[in-house]
């Protein structure tokens, strides 16, 4: 007799998907708990500037690291796959701790912080003091997305949540502490040290705890892995320079600081409700094996999706528009006005951007991660040549709707690129039966 296979539900992909939602929201929080922290400084404005564009750098610099928990949850089949994890990870760690190092330390963090992005002075001081002090981080958060891996391999996902929950707290207590001794950017850097040590020091323990210690399947040598990973590291970087480029770009049109601002609220709300889509990745990676079970992941997908363009319609229509944006926001009316229909046309970011990491777990599950990363290269060329056009254009269109407009379309060609490669690289899944 036969054994059918169980196959996946929908209640199996909520329980493994929300609380990694969940931990995006808790991420969030604690970045705006120093922010809070910081607009309480003597100079909060010089404080908060430092700080924003120290992130961003980091942002950008650390971004190789961010596919850690990808990497594990594809490559780590037993001791000998995890200790060549962990050497990639050790790698990638050095390479972006000698960059900060630069930047803060030497000639370069002039001519990165002065030249590229204009900022000097007190801002500039305050935001190298800030790369000094997390110059060490990158193996901290290297080490905690190697343990994600392992927890979200092991379908405990609520334990991600859990050990970010733990990081509020100790966030919490460090800002309540440390403000006698520190001020300025450099009391967020000191509290983001400490509290993402204690996050990854909880995660660490929970992943020696419920690690899978027999997956099964071919164990990888560290040149396997760094085959692998390059390609999910460099796409992880170019990612990040598309806003970049979406700044650069609209910060050349009429009205740049009107759209530069806009913009940047609008990527805040883009943050809370399309960042836990990139989930999905990691659910199609530890959960489907099948194309039934990829037709459920899908249905809950399009489901997520919906509700997601939702909240979004209602935050840009009255009355919730007045409520968030003005009262909790204290966006005033014209403000408000300006990015109500922009923010209409947010609604499609999650299912673009959903449909992405959709397509993302499935050539990581299959080992294709060249294609992920030709789709980012095809991804930043695309931007590139919007830059080429639409700067001489000087279009009589509001900036903030251009940004929008590039950051939708980013979306789509990748989308179309990774359903063509896949199409083409014939990466199907076999039936239950």
């Amino acid at each position: 007799m036969i054994k059918t296979p169980t196959l996946l539900k929908q209640r199996d992909i909520a329980l493994f998907f929300f609380p990694l939602l969940l931990n995006v929201q808790f991420m969030s929080v604690s970045h705006s708990i120093i922010n809070a922290a910081l607009a309480r400084q003597q100079d909060y404005i010089v404080a908060l500037a430092a700080f924003s564009v120290a992130m961003v750098l980091h942002l950008f610099l650390a971004s190789p690291s961010y596919q850690n928990h990808t990497v594990t949850i594809a490559m780590v089949r037993g001791s000998q796959s995890l200790r060549s994890v962990l050497i990639f990870a050790v790698l990638v760690a050095s390479y972006v701790s000698v960059m900060l190092a630069l930047v803060a330390f030497t000639s370069l963090g002039d001519l990165v912080l002065g030249r590229l992005l204009g900022v000097s002075g007190d801002i500039a001081v305050q935001a190298r003091d800030v790369l000094g002090i997390l110059v060490f981080l990158p193996f901290i958060t290297g080490l905690r997305g190697v343990a994600q891996g392992l927890v979200i391999q092991a379908r405990q996902t609520a334990l991600v949540s859990f050990s970010t929950g733990v990081r509020i707290g100790a966030l919490l207590a460090v800002l309540l502490l440390c403000h006698r001794w520190w001020e300025g950017a450099r009391l967020g850097a000191v509290a983001l040290l400490v509290c993402v040590s204690v996050e990854t020091l909880v995660i660490s323990l929970c992943a020696w705890r419920v690690r899978v210690h027999h997956v099964g399947g071919v164990e990888r040598s560290p040149g396997e892995v760094l085959r692998y990973a390059f390609p999910l590291a460099y796409s992880s970087c170019l990612q990040q320079t598309i806003p970049l480029l979406i700044n650069a770009i609209i910060s050349r049109l009429p009205e740049a600081p009107l759209a530069l601002a806009a913009f940047g609220i609008i990527r805040g709300f883009l943050f809370l409700l399309a960042g836990p889509m990139r989930n999905l990745q990691q659910a199609g990676m530890t959960l489907v094996t099948n194309a039934a079970d990829h037709q459920v992941l899908v249905i809950f997908f399009r489901r997520v999706a919906t509700g997601m363009a939702l909240v979004m319609l209602l935050i840009a229509l009255p009355p919730f528009n007045a409520l968030i944006l003005g009262d909790v926001m204290g966006l005033d009316a014209a403000m408000r006005a300006y990015i109500t229909w922009p923010l209409l046309l947010c609604m499609f970011y999650p299912a673009l951007y959903g449909a992405a990491n959709l397509l993302r777990g499935r050539f990581a599950s299959a080992h294709k991660t060249a294609s992920l990363g030709l789709s980012t290269i095809f991804k930043t060329l695309y931007m590139l040549l919007c830059w080429a056009i639409l700067v001489p254009l000087a279009l009589p269109v509001p900036g903030v709707f251009v940004a929008i407009g590039l950051l939708l379309s980013a979306e789509i060609v990748e989308v179309l690129y990774l359903q063509h490669q896949l199409h083409r690289l014939k990466l199907g899944y076999t039936d239950p039966s």
